[in-house]
């Protein structure tokens, strides 16, 4: 009987979150047709912070919702000195899908609105596809090597055609966010991977490359989070939903744009590239440590 009445919860959670990002998404498509139809620098930038707007609001609305089913024990640390008024590259460990509702909420109106890269041809996707292009989600063109070695005048293009998207944000303060690992942590996966660390799987470069390549020089710091979840495994969204998001470790720690990562050419560089990957290599044996001390002083 509780379990069912659990997934009964679950489900009116589930429907509460659905509800208020339909609400959301209308008004923001509906400025989306009016920054389409008024191509205007001035306007666009106005039209934007409204919209980044009503995503807070959607982030606060689903904060709420959560908030009345869960009893969490939010333990967050190094949110001192940040600003809405910045613009921010976050890196983060990933192991769930509540890792991204956990960063929103703790990071909602406290820096700008999070954005992802997103694959270029994602934005014909229904409704969404509008609403990412209205909220200024940078959409990413990658052509495929097979595609290069057939047109080897697009080499780079893709690139060009990401860097000239970001500079929109020059206008209005951002931050862009990159899980490194690539996907979601799982022992399967950090075996299959060889992965070298405990509770991490190996960092992939390319992400954070590309965004710093992009919008470099814009950046004020990088975010570099940890997440850890106490007391067994990450929670999964249903259980999220079911009232079962018992603890959440966060950990900000705010790292400089070194001169050196805006200086190379991440994909023709060889050296460059070796040095890229022993940066973030080391930034993640740290991590791997940090996580596990996090855990440890939890279970005491």
């Amino acid at each position: 009987m509780k379990n069912f009445l659990l997934n009964a919860q679950a489900v009116i959670v589930f429907a509460g979150c659905t509800v208020n990002t339909i609400v959301g998404v209308v008004p923001i498509v509906i400025l989306a047709i009016v920054k389409l139809l008024l191509p205007i620098n001035s306007v666009q930038t106005v039209i934007a912070r409204w919209i980044m707007r009503i995503g807070e609001w959607w982030i606060s609305g689903n904060a709420i919702i959560f908030g009345i089913v869960n009893s969490t024990v939010w333990d967050v640390r190094g949110l001192a000195g940040l600003s809405n008024e910045r613009w921010y590259l976050v890196i983060a460990n990933h192991q769930t899908w509540v890792d991204i509702i956990a960063l929103q909420t703790i990071l909602n109106r406290r820096i700008p609105f999070l954005k992802f890269f997103i694959k270029h041809e994602l934005i014909w996707f229904p409704f969404l596809g509008v609403a990412w292009w209205a909220m200024d989600m940078p959409f990413m063109k990658r052509y495929s090597k097979s595609y290069l070695a057939k047109h080897p005048d697009k080499k780079g293009q893709d690139l060009k055609a990401t860097r000239a998207a970001c500079q929109k944000f020059r206008a209005t303060p951002t931050t862009v966010i990159n899980f490194i690992e690539g996907t979601r942590f799982s022992e399967q996966k950090r075996l299959r991977r060889a992965s070298k660390f405990k509770y991490l799987l190996p960092p992939r470069a390319g992400g954070i490359a590309l965004s710093l390549s992009s919008m470099g020089d814009m950046f004020d710091a990088i975010l570099d989070i940890t997440i850890a979840y106490p007391g067994g495994n990450p929670p999964k969204f249903w259980q999220m939903c079911r009232g079962e998001f018992r603890r959440v470790v966060i950990d900000v720690r705010q790292r400089p744009i070194e001169e050196w990562m805006l200086a190379g050419d991440y994909a023709g560089d060889r050296e460059f590239r070796a040095h890229f990957h022993q940066w973030l290599t080391s930034i993640w044996v740290e991590k791997d440590a940090h996580i596990g001390s996090l855990l440890a002083d939890s279970a005491d």
